[in-house]
């Protein structure tokens, strides 16, 4: 881990805005509706569709009908993740049991153990690209992006040096078989809209 104590370092000592100053900036203007979030220092805004908001819900309903109605997961919550200024609000996040805010009040990336995000057309290549490494880099052990444009799920697994070492596609109508990662469910995904 300690390669993510610095990468999460290298934030606070470049001179910059810090993401804590960058995301208080942000908020006091940004619409309601609309998600924030930083990726790699450069801040994306964008409304939360109808489409988007099904999916998401009927993921956070199998980890619910999974674990129970109290389980900790999260939908657009500020997550700080490895790597310059990355300040992310995961559609949905499954934290470990026992996990705890830090000394500034957020969740740690190193409690997160399930991330899912459902494809925007204007942020798809943070989702596919930078939030993924970050994800492997924070050894967060199961990633799924749903993309309503394509009609698929691909669920990524194995973190390791950076990278996921397991990718698993599956076009909507399928189920996703989670039943190998810390989440052990299948995803039914035939009710999952097409955009």
């Amino acid at each position: 881990m300690t390669v993510l104590a610095d990468r999460t370092e290298m934030a606070d000592d470049s001179g910059e805005l810090t993401l804590d100053e960058l995301f208080e900036s942000i908020e006091r203007t940004t619409p309601e509706g609309y998600r924030v979030e930083i990726v790699e220092g450069t801040i994306f805004m964008a409304p939360q569709r109808d489409i988007h908001w099904k999916i998401i819900r009927r993921i956070v309903r199998a980890i619910e009908d999974r674990f129970g109605v109290d389980v900790a997961v999260l939908s657009d919550v500020r997550i700080d993740f490895p790597g310059k200024l990355n300040g992310y609000a995961p559609d949905v996040a499954k934290l470990r049991d026992g996990a705890r805010k830090d000394a500034d009040g957020r969740w740690r990336c190193t409690d997160v153990e399930f991330v899912a995000e459902v494809i925007s057309q204007g942020t798809a290549q943070n989702d596919y690209g930078p939030k993924k490494t970050a994800y492997a880099l924070a050894e967060v052990p199961a990633y799924l992006i749903a993309d309503p444009y394509q009609g698929r799920c691909h669920l990524y697994t194995r973190p390791k040096d950076g990278e996921y070492v397991s990718e698993l596609s599956v076009a909507f109508g399928a189920d996703v078989d989670l039943t190998d990662t810390v989440l052990g469910l299948t995803l039914e995904t035939k009710e999952f809209p097409r955009d």
